[in-house]
């Protein structure tokens, strides 16, 4: 019996080893997929911020563009006002008669023109300055 009861433990002894080994293996295997799933985590993370500044920005342009196309709407409206206003004939005469400078029927013309005046004052003062220069 006795030595049944050694070979009981010799078996024991060999048998505990194998596991020790094994117990290693899977708690690299543990740790290694810890890793990769932390890697996985961190990558979704990363994903998830530049997903949100993505769209926070997108929503910024968006409003903007839609600032100026109201703005260019309400600018093709003032102008369609303008050429239905241009295209009367009340508004083409007093076009004419302010820019091109006609007159009406039984109409006089009088133009006074500043820039003659501003353009002798001008020419005045220059003169003053050379006979100055020569006086002295």
């Amino acid at each position: 019996m006795a030595e049944n009861i050694e070979q009981e433990n010799s078996t024991e002894e060999v048998t505990r080893p194998a596991p020790v080994k094994s117990n290693n293996k899977t708690g690299f295997y543990y740790s290694f997929l810890t890793l990769v799933l932390l890697l996985c985590l961190i990558q979704i993370g990363f994903g998830a911020i530049l997903n949100i500044s993505k769209t926070i920005s997108y929503r910024a342009k968006i409003s903007t563009l839609t600032k100026i196309r109201d703005e260019a709407e309400n600018q093709n409206q003032e102008l369609k006002q303008d050429i239905k206003m241009f295209s009367s004939m009340s508004s083409l005469e007093g076009i004419a008669r302010n820019n091109l400078k006609m007159a009406g029927e039984d109409e006089v013309l009088i133009l006074i023109n500043n820039n003659q005046q501003q353009n002798n004052s001008k020419k005045k003062k220059i003169k003053h300055k050379k006979q100055n220069k020569k006086k002295k």
